[in-house]
């Protein structure tokens, strides 16, 4: 049985959820998750992001406006280059929460097929 939570949060509105869910497919593409990932290391320019990404520059910049976009990254000038980082530190928290998770439940999965 679930445990149950501890925080009584407010009721939630439409308008509210809709901006919510958006917010989460903003996270449902995994070029996202690695540009956050590799920002988790510290600030990184473009080019620094396409190195440790593996992507093409025209998709990391493409990715990089959707997550500052959602307020997930920041974006600073230096001169000619954009020098981005990450801007809500809470991210880095839900992404270990779910891998942990994640991993967490597979590996419970695995003691059920008889692996690990």
């Amino acid at each position: 049985m679930p445990a149950a939570r501890k925080k009584n949060l407010p009721p939630v509105s439409e308008e509210a959820l809709v901006l919510i869910a958006s917010w989460f497919r903003t996270l449902a593409e995994p070029s996202r998750l690695k540009i956050l990932r590799a920002l988790e290391e510290g600030e990184k320019n473009i080019t620094e992001l396409v190195e440790a990404t593996g992507l093409t520059q025209a998709n990391v910049s493409r990715h990089v406006q959707s997550l500052v976009e959602a307020g997930m990254v920041g974006r600073r000038r230096e001169g000619l280059t954009a020098i981005c980082f990450i801007a809500d530190p809470t991210i880095t928290e839900l992404c270990d929460n779910v891998c942990t998770n994640l991993l967490k439940r597979l590996s419970q999965q695995m003691k059920k097929l008889g692996g690990v």
